[in-house]
């Protein structure tokens, strides 16, 4: 059973344990949910492997704090073990930074906020790490979107000990070049589609990064080929080329603006929008988005990456990533998350739940 109130490193060590890659976290969906299940003022609700934890006082404001338990794949990085790193403690194993550090603080923050003068929606969830149609999020926003309403929401992915508020958005599309097969020793009859891409490559490579403000925060672009495939045999001219291309968009666009983006860059080739997630605005300007970032008392600075405060976005609600860890770290096999940062971030985010 894990224990939420006793020691946070201890609690943080037992859920990286618990190995959760996704689409494996049954387990420990089962773990978050028999434990909190000992805290009375918490009305539990389960959607797939998504665990739901809510506070139902009648209080006029409500502020959702969400968390994926999935992790990419192990990499003989399990079970956890602790390391002095340049001499703060560590705790190292898959999933310490991303973001098993931050559940640790939910579940602990969910059993003892019982007094918070707003209502508390504690939201764990699956399938994060992978495409966006297996989120368990996304499934909570079809299926009870009801769960998911707050008037703030804190996404407690790693975040160096800052406030990262709003995200870039993401769309991948493929840029597809036809050729002629013919054998290559006589290549002359036929028309190698690999060739045909010369003219993209150097396309992206004069492409400029483009910087954009938004809500006082700069959000830097980036336009990038991230896979090529194209031809079936070594002595065969390829007649079709593949490249995937990725297009990390600010949150001043649209996905429909960003998909006319790309058609622009991109014309005269065929092109196929292959997905495509939203950005999200800061919404520094709402007014709990404010008392946040106030109460925490930490850096802000845009979120350069897609997170699920978009999800949040999509409904209405302003939402932020804070959580402890280095997002570098995050994916990595050595990942870790310093234990003080678990800490730090614990009593940060409770003395702000509590303030009245």
């Amino acid at each position: 059973m894990l224990d939420c109130t006793g020691d946070l490193g201890d609690l943080a060590k037992d859920l990286i344990d618990i190995e959760s890659v996704s689409g494996g976290e049954g387990p420990l969906a089962q773990a978050v949910w028999d434990a909190l299940s000992a805290y009375p003022h918490l009305s539990l609700t389960r959607v797939g492997n998504t665990v739901v934890a809510r506070t139902e006082g009648g209080a006029p404001q409500r502020v959702a704090i969400a968390g994926h338990l999935d992790t990419v794949p192990v990499a003989g990085n399990l079970p956890a073990r602790t390391e002095l790193v340049d001499g703060r403690t560590a705790l190292i194993g898959r999933g310490a930074c991303d973001m098993k550090g931050g559940v640790a603080v939910q579940l602990y923050l969910a059993a003892t906020c019982t007094t918070a003068p707003r209502e508390l929606t504690w939201i764990f969830y699956d399938n994060e790490e992978v495409e966006a149609a297996k989120s368990g999020l996304g499934r909570l926003a079809r299926e009870r979107p009801d769960l998911m309403e707050a008037d703030l929401a804190i996404l407690m992915e790693p975040s160096g000990g800052a406030v990262e508020a709003g995200c870039q958005g993401s769309l991948r599309c493929e840029v597809v070049t036809h050729g002629l097969a013919a054998h290559s020793a006589r290549s002359w009859l036929g028309h190698n589609a690999i060739h045909d891409m010369g003219p993209v490559l150097r396309c992206l490579e004069e492409y400029e990064s483009h910087e954009v403000v938004v809500d006082g925060l700069t959000y830097r672009e980036g336009l990038n080929a991230v896979g090529i495939s194209g031809g079936v045999a070594g002595n065969v001219i390829p007649d079709t080329c593949r490249m995937s291309v990725n297009y990390r968009f600010a949150p001043d666009k649209t996905v429909a603006q960003a998909s006319a983006i790309v058609r622009d860059i991109f014309s005269g080739y065929e092109l196929v929008i292959r997905d495509a997630a939203p950005a999200a605005r800061p919404g520094l300007d709402q007014p709990l988005v404010a008392s946040l970032v106030a109460g925490l008392g930490r850096a802000v600075r845009p979120k350069l990456g897609w997170t699920d405060v978009a999800r949040f976005a999509e409904l209405g609600i302003p939402a932020v990533n804070f959580g402890p860890g280095d997002p570098n770290q995050a994916h990595t096999d050595g990942e870790f998350v310093f234990l003080d940062d678990i800490l730090a971030c614990r009593d940060d985010l409770g003395a702000w739940l509590a303030a009245r």
